[in-house]
């Protein structure tokens, strides 16, 4: 009966020990990779995670795109960038990209692609020089682009439309 209850108690130990090991084994790499790119549920979400100070996010948005965003990626390791895609509430398409990105990062946007630029022009926005592109996208859809540098990111807004709407959700993001 004692060795029963002795070889109980070292079972109960070893499986203590082993489900340890496993809840470590599942935490340690949240904790090393911790920055790195994953997805996010909501800005709010990105902003206290990853305590980036200015993420910049449109106040207004054409009754085509759909709030909030249906995606948004985010790291701050090796280098601070937000990724934000928005739907076509017609569609259901993605059919707006924000992306802001560390000077020293790059991100591809390649859902919403420019395939022919028409219209290359620098564009002042609220006293910044920003680069305004107007072309089309896959199917002959008419597609604009407008990057510009905000402190030590550049920002980067493509629409599937004319510039005419892009331009007021690139100028609603400035102060």
């Amino acid at each position: 009966m004692y060795k029963k209850v002795l070889g109980l108690f070292y079972f109960a130990v070893a499986l203590a020990i082993l489900i340890s090991v496993l809840k470590i084994t599942n935490w340690l790499p949240g904790v090393l990779q911790e920055g790195a790119m994953k997805k996010y549920s909501s800005i709010d979400d990105v902003r206290s995670k990853l305590k980036i100070k200015d993420l910049h996010v449109p106040s207004y948005f054409p009754q085509s795109v759909v709030w909030p965003p249906s995606s948004i990626m985010a790291q701050s390791r090796p280098y601070e960038a937000v990724f934000m895609e928005f739907t076509s509430a017609r569609t259901g398409d993605v059919n707006l990209i924000i992306s802001q990105v560390s000077d020293r990062g790059s991100i591809n946007d390649s859902k919403i692609s420019l395939v022919q630029v028409k219209e290359k022009t620098a564009y002042p926005l609220k006293g910044r020089n920003a680069l305004l592109e107007v072309g089309l996208c896959k199917n002959d859809i008419p597609c604009s682009r407008i990057s510009w540098h905000e402190g030590t990111s550049t920002i980067t807004v493509t629409m599937r439309s004319t510039p005419f709407e892009l331009l007021k959700i690139a100028d609603s993001m400035l102060y």
